[in-house]
């Protein structure tokens, strides 16, 4: 079993190991854990491009030295140019999942780093922008070693992908063997003109000008528009008391509601000893009840008929909700729901950082599916997401695409604020299994003591489809005791064993900060990542 990993002056960690060693160098020339932060999702860009870019959304959880806690959300919105109709008359039932009618919203992420520095700034004098880049441009221009997880999934997906032209000449097979040296010159001169304009003109500058005609040249319906009403959104978080810890995650439209009410009503439950029946069982139907909400209500907060703090808060609904919980048996799944319309899985790095100072940032970034929509802006080396292809076209309803319109996210990053002056930054990728992951490594580590890199290695569990399977099992990895598998069966559970550190479980990953100022960090196995710290 791995170890934890200790340092007493910053720490980052996240899904490829480049990446990580990105974000550590920011914070030994002084930077914050927020520039530590952009540097790490920069390099991401450039050397995971299956899992992340600057072409998606991100959300960022933030924790500082006053004990305050923010969420910056940098989400896009639905072209504000196109209607239900247009993808009627262009012969389209539904949002497809690739192309250009699947790259719908606006891309946020950058919007997010944007605002994240701004904050930084206010603490200190920043680094400059060549600085927090150098990384991703050096790997975007000379190449970086292709991974097998890129490599699989491109192989998996090539006949999709492959219909945009400008991804096969991109993502030639010569070029994206696991092993082989890939190269993005294009998105590294997309890196030095954010470098000389500034963020700010990846939605107003000549940088928008040539996304936008790479754009709309794919058949995308965004337009101006888009580009220049889009900005990131400071808000509070959604909170809950659990076992000794006020927990945060993100509000509408992301997950994190579902996030939270799992590990409240799993309190509730008052399991005793870890890792077995009553453990897991106890999660995956909290799970459960959890999803019976987010189903119901979640999506963009314009929208909703139920505040989700106003739920999370109401302790009679959770009471009346835990009588539906059997601790002995399994509650059917999937209910008649709308389940079909939830992103069920999607590929995405959860980033995290710690400064010497206590800034403590917990930070999710996406392109959905692998390689997003599969459109590949040659003029910029961008891949574009496809987040809006989770949008319904119906007249009305719940997540249905309107212009404007912002669409129901998995995206959730968790942080914790201990009692006793720990703060806790943790997530993971894996669409409908995040707040799974965030239940199976707070429990673990909060809950019944479990190391912190233990909470993450052990086996996990997936409840729901996965992007590409129609099955509705609960999925767990066969490392699990055998003993516990047949009795998770007998109580119920439709049990699919899955081999160990399956991808399937999502690249999850964890930093705490004691009150000594003692870093403590996790990385997943089940990744290419590392814990880099100094």
């Amino acid at each position: 079993m791995l170890h934890t990993v200790q340092s007493a002056r910053g720490m980052v960690t996240s899904p490829h190991h480049l990446a990580s060693q990105s974000g550590l160098e920011v914070l030994k020339k002084g930077g914050t854990a927020l520039e530590a932060v952009v540097a790490t999702a920069a390099t991401l860009s450039a050397v995971y491009p299956h899992m992340t870019g600057i072409g998606g959304d991100a959300f960022w959880l933030v924790s500082y030295p006053d004990g305050s806690v923010e969420v910056l959300e940098a989400c896009g919105a639905a072209a504000r140019g196109c209607s239900v109709e247009a993808y009627r008359k262009a012969g389209h039932r539904s949002v497809p999942w690739r192309g250009g009618w699947a790259a719908n919203t606006m891309a946020g992420a950058v919007s997010g780093w944007e605002l994240a520095l701004r904050r930084s700034a206010a603490m200190k004098l920043p680094l400059p922008l060549e600085v927090l880049f150098e990384d991703a441009i050096h790997y975007a221009e000379h190449g970086y070693v292709v991974s097998l997880s890129e490599a699989s999934l491109l192989a998996e997906k090539r006949d999709e992908l492959y219909q945009n032209a400008a991804f096969a000449d991109a993502y030639g097979l010569d070029a994206s063997r696991a092993g082989s040296l890939r190269r993005n010159p294009a998105l590294a001169a997309t890196f030095r003109l954010l470098v000389r304009e500034g963020l700010r003109g990846f939605y107003a500058g000549r940088l928008a000008k040539l996304l936008l005609a790479d754009l709309n040249a794919a058949g995308s319906p965004l337009g101006d528009e888009d580009f220049n009403h889009h900005e990131a959104l400071a808000c509070q978080p959604l909170h809950v008391r659990v076992n000794g810890a006020s927990l945060y995650n993100a509000p509408p439209p992301t997950q994190g509601v579902a996030s939270l009410a799992i590990l409240k009503l799993f309190e509730r439950m008052g399991v005793q000893e870890g890792e077995g029946f009553a453990h897991i069982h106890g999660l995956v139907e909290a799970t459960k009840q959890a999803f019976l909400f987010r189903n119901d209500h979640v999506g963009d907060p314009r929208w909703m008929t139920e505040d989700a703090q106003a739920f999370l808060n109401d302790a009679g609904r959770f009471e009346k909700i835990l009588d539906r919980i059997n601790k002995n048996r399994a509650m059917p799944w999937p209910v008649p729901e709308r389940t079909e319309d939830t992103d069920q899985f999607g590929d995405t790095t959860w980033m995290g950082a710690v400064d010497s100072s206590g800034v403590c940032v917990s930070m999710i970034q996406s392109l959905y599916f692998e390689f997003g929509s599969g459109v590949f802006l040659p003029e910029t080396g961008i891949l574009w997401q496809n987040r809006g292809a989770s949008f319904r076209l119906e007249d009305q309803g719940w997540n249905v695409f309107m212009p404007g319109r912002k669409p129901f996210h998995t995206l959730n990053p968790a942080l914790a604020r201990f009692d006793d002056g720990r703060v806790m930054a943790y997530g993971t990728m894996g669409g409908e299994g995040q707040p799974q992951t965030q239940a199976a490594v707070f429990s673990r580590y909060a809950f019944f003591g479990m190391p912190l890199q233990s909470a993450v290695t052990a086996p996990r569990w997936l409840l729901g489809r996965t992007w590409g399977s129609e099955s509705q099992s609960l999925k767990m990895e066969a490392s699990f005791d055998a003993g516990l598998l047949a009795r998770m069966e007998h109580a119920g559970h439709k049990v699919e064993r899955v081999e160990p550190f399956s991808s399937l479980m999502g690249h999850a990953g964890a930093l705490v900060r004691h009150p000594s100022g003692v870093i403590d960090g996790a990385s997943d196995p089940r990744s290419d990542g590392s814990v880099a710290a100094y």
